[in-house]
């Protein structure tokens, strides 16, 4: 008898939290896990602006989805058409090869991506913060730009390198903006020719406060830290214009920036757009609350691209947040919802009231609101760093993540930009094309 194949979309914290409860669950033949991604590992978000500040290891906030999934099929690859009604989904293999794949259980959760606006310049001048790679990009271009200032004379050109601009002030925005703040702060004691007011940081937020997941009391206390670190805080505010790094605030302020972050919210990962499956206005999959989709009995989703409904919540239409906190809960349930349906077992109700949210403000700064009961500073922080560590998958990540910060304790953090490491085969490229060039007068094959 042919086992049934259980077919996941997305190997980020969902799909893997998923695979690996699967795997631990399932016993032999009961069912093949197919894991299908376009990158080899899950990066686990709330560790990037740790991962960008230099306080961890990028490699160390990825997990390797072949060395994590012994007992699942692992393919790489981007998944352009899901088809419900034939039970099959069209993929794009590593190898540039389009296959055909059958499922019996599909759980799409692709994940989200940033969700970028219709502003002049934004698509040329600004950068997201959802990967480990922008994360690498961003260290290693805020400390190029301290380099680069200290270098010149040029006052405006000083001015447009150290001015750093944010926009969005969830939680992604906040931490990000935070953990790099510090590091430049930290960064700038190394170069006599700078001093730390030649920085400018500008956070831009649309709404009339920041990091809308905690108490309105939470919100100004971290604003108020922001500011207390010498960062803008512009509420009730919007980008007009970005073109060529020159900035156009709602408020009437313009200014020119080298550094220019987008963190104003996701949206679902566009796959789900060619699919036959049901979704809302805001592109998500409409979940029961056995996460179950709509209209299927096969197909289940979670996470960001899920549209579940709050059972917590005396509002009928409240939602879940899309938030870390309910994706990993979703997807244990998730996946003891597609064991029970493979062994003929009733599905449960996803029910969680949101604990709360932690936050990291930089080096030895937090704020934290867990269970209503709030916390401030160092306190916040270690929270923030425990609860992450022990959410973090796999034994080896975490041994590692809490190695590198121990090391933090007698050393000091590292702040060197690898800038080369976007572009590596430039100075090949630049040595292999002088060949045939003549040599200036004086010289030798020998230099």
């Amino acid at each position: 008898m042919r086992e049934p194949r259980v077919v996941i979309i997305g190997g980020g914290h969902v799909g893997l939290t998923l695979a690996l409860r699967l795997q631990k669950k399932l016993d032999d033949g009961e069912a093949r896990v197919t894991v299908i991604d376009t990158q080899p590992h899950m990066t686990y978000q709330p560790f990037l602006p740790e991962a960008a500040a230099g306080s961890l290891e990028p490699r160390h906030v990825v997990v390797p989805l072949r060395e994590a999934l012994r007992r699942c099929e692992v393919l790489t690859a981007q998944v352009h058409r899901i088809d419900h009604a034939n039970g099959c989904l069209t993929a794009t293999l590593g190898d540039g090869q389009t296959e055909t794949l059958d499922f019996d259980i599909l759980v799409p959760v692709p994940g989200s991506i940033s969700r970028a606006l219709p502003i002049p310049g934004l698509a040329e001048e600004g950068v997201g913060f959802k990967t480990i790679g922008e994360a690498i990009f961003l260290r290693n271009h805020v400390l190029s730009r301290l380099d680069i200032a200290a270098s010149t004379e040029d006052e405006h050109l000083r001015r447009r390198l150290l001015t750093f601009l944010f926009i969005g002030g969830g939680y992604a925005g906040i931490e990000a903006l935070a953990e790099l703040q510090s590091m430049a702060r930290y960064a700038i004691r190394s170069y006599p020719q700078l001093s730390e007011h030649d920085m400018r940081w500008v956070l831009v937020e649309a709404m009339g406060r920041i990091m809308p997941e905690v108490s309105p009391h939470m919100g100004e206390y971290t604003k108020q830290q922001l500011e207390s670190l010498g960062i803008e805080v512009k509420l009730n505010t919007t980008a007009k214009s970005l073109v060529d790094g020159h900035v156009e605030l709602g408020d009437g302020d313009t200014f020119d920036a080298d550094t220019i972050v987008w963190t104003a919210g996701v949206k679902p990962h566009p796959m789900l757009e060619d699919s036959d499956l049901p979704r809302d206005s805001k592109g998500r999959l409409e979940c029961t609350t056995r996460l179950q989709v709509k209209g299927t009995d096969n197909v289940f989703s979670a996470g960001d691209c899920a549209a579940v409904q709050d059972l917590t919540s005396s509002d009928p239409e409240a939602l879940t947040s899309p938030s870390a906190q309910h994706a990993v809960r979703q997807a244990k349930l998730l996946a003891d919802n597609i064991v029970a349906q493979l062994r003929g077992e009733p599905l449960k109700e996803y029910r969680h009231k949101h604990a709360g949210s932690v936050a990291g403000l930089g080096l030895f700064r937090g704020a934290a609101e867990v269970y209503g009961v709030k916390l401030k500073g160092l306190p916040a922080w270690l929270l923030h760093r425990a609860y992450h560590l022990m959410k973090m998958p796999t034994t080896s990540r975490k041994a590692r993540i809490l190695g590198d910060w121990l090391l933090e304790l007698p050393f000091r953090r590292q702040v060197v930009a690898l800038g080369e490491l976007h572009d590596p085969r430039a100075e090949f490229v630049k040595a292999a094309n002088t060949r045939g060039l003549p040599k200036p007068r004086g010289t030798t094959a020998a230099g």
